[in-house]
Parts: C-alpha cells; structure tokens; sequence
C-alpha cells in the first residue's frame, strides 16, 4: 500500500470515529433536553407569566377606552407591524419554552445546547475528515450526504440561537433526528470512502450538492416548526372553546410558542429557503448539460426535484392565499418535506436512474 492510500485510509478511519463520538454526544444532549422538558413540566412559573401578559393587554386597552370616555387624551404606542400569519389564529402569547421558567430546567437547556455545540463540531471534524480522505467534495454518496446534511442542520440551529431567537423549542426533536439519521448512515447507507460516480468528477459537485444540502436541513426547520404549529393549534381551539386538554397537552404544548408564532416562524424559513432551492434546481441542469449533453431528461430526480418545487411553490402560494392559510397551508407544508424526503430516500434507493448514489 502506498503512502498516500495509508494516509487516506487513516483519515477516512479519523472521521468514522469522529462521526461515532459525535453519536455518544448528541445522545448526552438528547438526556439533557429530555432533563429540560421534565424539570420545566414542574412549575407554574411560565403559566403565570403568560397570564399576566394576557392581562397587561387587556389592562392597556381598558386604560386607553377609559380615557377617551371620559374625554381625556389617550397617548398610544406606535403601532407594532405584524406579518401576515394563519387564518383564524389568536392573540395567544407565546409558552415559556422546555424549561418552563425554572432554573434546574434552564439550566439542563443550556447543559443540552453546549453538548450540542460540542457534538457539531465533532461532527463537522468528520465530515472534514472524509472530504481529506477523498480529495473531493464530502458528498459524493448517501452516506456522505447524510452526514453532511444532519451537520449544516445542526449549525443552521446553533445559527439561529446565536443570533438569539426563540428556537430551543426544537433541540430535542431535532437531537433525536440527527441520531436517527446518523444511525441509519452509520449502519445501512455506509459506503467507502474511495467510491465515487464519474459523472461526479465536476465542481458541479460543489455548487449543486452543496445547495441541495443546505435547502433540505433549512426545510426540515420549517417542517418542524409546522408540524408544531398543528399540535399548538389544535391546543389552542380545544382551550378556545372551554374544553380541557389532556396532560401531556397542559404540560408540554403549553411551554410552545403560540400557534401564531409557529406559524410566522416556518412560513420565514420556507419562504427564505426556496429560492435557494430554485437555483439548486437550475444548477442541477446545467450540470446535466456538461455531464450528459442535455439539461432534462425526466430522470426520476430531477423529476420529484421538480415535484417538490412546485409543492413549495403551492405552500408559498397557498400562505399568502386568503382562504388557503392556516392549517390546510400547514398540509401543503407538510406534503412539500415528504416529497424532498422521497427525493431524497425513495428515489435513491428504490429508483433506478442517473443519479443513483455510488455503492447504494
């Protein structure tokens, strides 16, 4: 064995090992979340303070009716601008978040949040790892892609809590999906690290991956935050009219963002995203041009890239639509992720076609 072929087997070896510690990390950050929602169901804490931030509205508009009634002149705030949200959703201010306002559940948030930092860079130490042991782009397979793909939406999440917004929300589910989804690279979609497609030898590779990547870690963000926003809905009209809901209701949804804030939140990050996506799209045909000799060829992944382009579109569309907002919006969302999912599993595994992975 050469030297060059030793060191390459040492480094693809490196982050195999990278990639498995990251795993035993991102499974203490999972306890630790898990910490995080029980210590915070133990307080009233956060249901007290969103009481009083329903009744400090209610105060300020009886205040300012008040004054006009009895002729005075009312001194009014500027007025906040507000986007466009679901049809039929509430003034509801948003839950306290896992931790329910207590200290010991803050506290192991924060312990999840630093555990998650770690395991990210761990895992973006194999992910480098594997790129040096090829000499390439880190995605020239499923498994690559896979582990590239949990690492950017791991990062797009640290992103958004350093640039300080409510998200932490979505630490536990999104742990416990990275963890599925590097269990199922490590085990089922695991190729070498010396096989790679000839149609893949091109800085496409770079461009087009790359941005597919990223678009499906940001629509998983937004796929979350819908899936949410049902539940959270659905809590919010059973309260509305006078029903009671269950434990796990009262004890976990209530500690969401309100079903408005959840809403705004994935509309955002879809809508951010998909342009990204178009291109991505665009991308992929150019590089079919120089790969192939034509642009498209109704191969099946270009076909469902397709697909769920246009699923988006109609979300988008569907959102900005009066009678189409809300819940049935959040469907349309829903159904988009399922088909950049199919694209992405389904099509490579089950459909045979140019862009079947190498060794899957």
């Amino acid at each position: 064995m050469s030297l060059a072929a030793a060191t390459n087997e040492n480094l693809a070896n490196i982050s195999n090992t990278l990639i498995y510690s990251s795993m035993a990390v991102y499974t203490l950050a999972f306890f630790a979340h898990i910490a995080e929602w029980v210590f915070g169901s133990r307080s009233k804490v956060g249901r007290t303070a969103a009481a009083l931030s329903g009744s400090a509205t209610a105060d300020s508009t009886v205040k300012v009716k008040a004054a006009q009634n009895a002729g005075g002149t009312a001194v009014l705030d500027r007025p906040r601008i507000v986007t466009r949200s679901a049809a039929g959703t509430r003034d509801v201010p948003d839950g306290p978040g896992a931790a329910g306002g207590t200290f010991k559940g803050d506290l192991w948030g924060r312990i999840a949040v630093s555990l998650t930092v770690v395991a990210f860079a761990v895992q973006a130490g194999g992910v480098v790892a594997r790129a040096a042991s090829v000499q390439r782009a880190p995605w020239g397979n499923m498994y690559e892609f896979s582990i590239t793909f949990s690492t950017v939406a791991v990062g797009a999440y640290l992103l958004l809590l350093a640039l300080r917004k409510n998200v932490r929300w979505i630490g536990l589910l999104l742990v416990t999906t990275v963890l599925l989804d590097l269990g199922i690279a490590t085990t089922t979609l695991y190729t070498d690290s010396d096989q790679l497609v000839p149609a893949l030898h091109s800085y496409w590779l770079w461009i087009h991956v790359s941005t597919a990547i990223i678009c499906g870690a940001v629509f998983y963000l937004g796929a979350v935050g819908t899936l949410l926003y049902l539940f959270r809905d659905s809590y919010e009209n059973k309260l509305a009219g006078g029903g009671t809901p269950g434990r796990f209701a009262s004890s976990v949804l209530e500690r969401l963002p309100s079903a408005k804030s959840l809403d705004t939140f994935s509309y955002r990050i879809n809508a951010a995203v998909f342009p990204l996506w178009t291109f991505t799209i665009i991308a992929g045909a150019i590089w079919a041009g120089d790969a192939w000799g034509r642009y498209w060829g109704w191969d099946p992944k270009e076909v469902w890239s397709f697909i769920t382009w246009v699923a988006y579109a109609c979300y988008l569309h569907a959102r900005a639509t009066a009678g189409w907002k809300g819940r049935k919006a959040a469907y349309l969302a829903l159904i988009a992720f399922g088909c950049w999912l199919f694209n992405y599993y389904g099509v490579n595994i089950f459909v045979t076609g140019k862009h079947s992975y190498a060794g899957v």
